[in-house]
């Protein structure tokens, strides 16, 4: 079946950049466009009290700056993908990063909530965009011994957002307001921009998606195990994850400072959890997905119990920050391994389903925390990431044959 149609007749594929030093300062300011964008969309985790503080909303309803993001994501990957698909490649980079740093600066400029959800709105725009262009550009960047390396530096940006991105934007909160915070995220994200126009070559496009291409992916039996694995892992963790901070206020009382630190051991976590994961998931899809799955149930489950003192709170953060570190590759990888022919359109569903599924636990944890307590909602995550693990099991039970193309995988 094929997957792509040129987008101009005869138009090669662009060579590859023929100094290794460029290739590899390209590849490195995808990462840091990825880092930024990442650091932009969950900043509000660390900031949610004092955003909503701001402007005079409960951390439920200051929550819809997660989700937000996540719907127009979701709605713009595809057609993102499709509508400029004869527009050179590097040009959209430039384009999504400026619409960032313009976000950035609406936020820290808002006089109300209004103009902070229109600045949430292109921060998906971007996402959508930026993730469905830029997560495959690798093998345009350098040569083919090297792609999978230069891969690996582009997704380091997701764990690398919360080790540095949410602690630093947080510290910086803290110490000088969250309007400052998001003035250097735009500073930032400006800099990466002129990173960008300097060392990323010229990327006409050479293939387009179409729309025929992603009905026939969806019709797969692995492809849709992994919508419903992403439908139930993605709302367990952000559901949660986003209201960490007032379940450590609250329930665990500590202090902002000591919140800070929190999210950095988090993210240290995150960043072992994201190389344990990539080194197996693409023997073991199901086994990583699954373990991970378990992890988080785990963690969220336990913390009402042993979160209240420091101590068990670090402990549990650790063991959800490893697990959830290996949870977006281990999704990637599904989705690919699902439809080895269409890596494209593979990649525009795994972003589209994750974001969507992110704003829906953003949006639920939200409702939940407003009606409950943040307690429960941990408890609400930690039975929604057990159905993960269900659904794994049976997906391996099944004994399901891997589509044509794909490693031998368990």
């Amino acid at each position: 079946m094929p997957t792509t149609a040129p987008a101009a007749p005869a138009q090669p594929a662009a060579p590859p950049i023929p100094s290794p030093l460029i290739g590899r300062l390209a590849v490195a300011a995808v990462m840091l466009g990825i880092f930024v964008i990442v650091t932009t969309e969950i900043l509000p985790i660390g900031l949610l009290t004092a955003i909503g503080d701001s402007f005079t909303l409960s951390d439920g309803a200051a929550g819809l700056m997660m989700t937000m993001p996540g719907v127009l994501a979701a709605l713009s990957a595809p057609l993102v993908t499709m509508a400029t698909a004869r527009i050179d490649r590097r040009l959209m980079l430039c384009v999504f990063l400026f619409l960032l740093a313009l976000a950035n600066f609406l936020a820290a400029a808002a006089p109300g909530y209004w103009l902070m959800l229109l600045s949430r709105a292109l921060v998906g725009l971007t996402i959508g965009g930026f993730w469905s262009i830029g997560a495959g550009l690798a093998e345009r960047l350098v040569p083919p011994a090297s792609v999978s390396r230069a891969t690996a530096v582009i997704f380091s940006a997701v764990p690398l957002g919360s080790v540095l991105g949410v602690p630093a934007g947080t510290l910086i909160g803290e110490v000088a307001g969250w309007r400052t915070a998001c003035v250097v995220m735009g500073a930032l994200t400006a800099g990466v921009l002129a990173l960008l126009l300097l060392v990323l070559p010229p990327l006409p496009p050479v293939r387009a998606t179409r729309p025929s291409v992603l009905r026939g992916v969806l019709r797969s039996i692995h492809t849709r195990c992994a919508l419903l694995l992403t439908f139930l892992i993605v709302p367990a963790h952000f559901g949660t994850y986003t209201y960490v901070t007032p379940f450590l206020q609250q329930v665990t009382r500590a202090g902002d400072g000591h919140v800070t630190a929190f999210l950095l051991v988090y993210g240290v976590a995150g960043i072992l959890g994201n190389f344990l994961g990539g080194a197996r998931v693409a023997t073991y899809p199901r086994t990583v997905f699954g373990l991970a799955a378990g992890l988080i149930a785990a963690a969220t489950l336990l913390l009402p119990v042993f979160g209240r003192s420091d101590a068990g709170a670090v402990v549990l953060l650790i063991v959800w920050g490893v697990a959830y570190g290996a949870v977006p590759v281990a999704s990637q990888t599904w989705f690919a391994k699902a439809a080895p022919t269409a890596p494209e359109a593979a990649s525009v569903l795994f972003t589209a389903s994750f974001q969507a599924t992110f704003s829906l636990g953003a949006l639920v944890g939200g409702i939940a925390l407003d009606r409950t307590s943040p307690a429960t909602v941990m408890l609400l995550g930690g039975c929604t990431a057990a159905l993960t693990v269900v659904v794994t099991v049976a997906h391996f039970a099944r004994r399901v044959t891997w589509p044509t193309g794909a490693r031998t995988m368990r």
